[in-house]
């Protein structure tokens, strides 16, 4: 059984509000989960002190017990100092032209820079 720390959504219509929970890897988002260990307002500003609260003992005993968090839950636990940052992806290349493209600017400039 693959045990993930992830986030549960709560809270009204466009008002979110999530629990951090630790959770099977199979269980559905909001359903069922072994243990809440924290919350998250993003109603709230950056800086506030309650947008991210975090019970330390129990997500330290969950990650010595091999859960992973997703994404958002890692910069959270970054922010916290209990788990190292997780390395930002690169951008991908789709918005970039294509070889022809480029060749043909590339021809372009040499032009430009001839004349």
């Amino acid at each position: 059984m693959s045990v993930k720390i992830r986030l549960s959504r709560a809270g009204a219509k466009k008002r979110p509000f999530y629990h951090i929970v630790v959770a099977d890897a199979n269980a559905p988002r909001d359903g069922k989960f072994i243990e809440r260990v924290g919350t998250y307002n993003p109603m709230l500003p950056a800086e506030h002190a309650e947008r991210v609260t975090l019970v330390t003992e129990r997500l330290q005993y969950w990650l010595g017990n091999g859960a992973q968090p997703t994404d958002r839950v890692a910069r959270f636990l970054a922010k916290a100092e209990l788990v190292k940052a997780p390395v930002r992806r690169e951008q991908t290349k789709q918005p970039t032209p294509k070889k022809k493209a480029q060749e043909r600017a590339a021809e372009r400039a040499k032009a430009a820079e001839a004349a």
